[in-house]
């Protein structure tokens, strides 16, 4: 199948006819890595494939209020990104009284689970990311695991290019201090 241009997929989308088509494309062409940015936030393989589905679900509901001031990516990814945020904030709610909070369900998740592959180093890595504010955690993660730049992390989190690079610069300090540490 031949590439398809975010404007033909849009008008594949619009129409009534090619509208479930269209978005089975638009699917098809981003739901690794949309799974892949909920994922590294919420570390949680079912956790993430969930989201990834409540992420589509509301952009196949959505669409229409699509305006082209972005990319559909992303458009995708604040979507994306908003739900991951808002599932951790209720997840911290949720074990608020509880014994064992969502963080250090993630952390054991990350050793014990088969599904987190990846050397000792990494795994030390994907701890730390955890240990950082969550919205220190997506600036993190967008810019050094999804390689975006900063002007794109500004259109997907609506913040300053001056305050994402202090995030992550914040951020890479807290990580580097408890590699470390250990």
């Amino acid at each position: 199948m031949t590439p398809i241009s975010e404007l033909e997929l849009l008008a594949l989308i619009n129409d009534p006819e090619t509208k479930e088509r269209g978005f089975r494309i638009l699917v098809e062409g981003f739901q690794k890595k949309v799974y892949g940015v909920i994922r590294k936030m919420v570390i949680i393989h079912e956790d993430a494939d969930d989201l990834t589905q409540i992420t589509f679900i509301k952009a196949f509901k959505n669409i229409h209020k699509f305006q082209g001031n972005s990319s559909l990516f992303t458009w995708l990814y604040r979507i994306a990104t908003n739900e991951s945020l808002n599932f951790l904030h209720q997840k911290k709610k949720k074990f608020f009284f509880q014994i064992e909070d969502h963080e250090e369900v993630m952390k054991n998740y990350i050793d014990s689970s088969p599904l987190v592959d990846g050397e000792l180093i990494e795994k030390k890595l994907h701890k730390a990311v955890l240990n950082l504010p969550e919205k220190q955690r997506l600036v993190f993660n967008l810019k050094y695991f999804e390689d975006l730049s900063y002007e794109e992390i500004s259109k997907i989190t609506d913040t300053s290019v001056g305050s994402l690079k202090a995030s992550y610069h914040h951020a890479a300090k807290k990580i580097e201090q408890e590699l470390k540490s250990e």
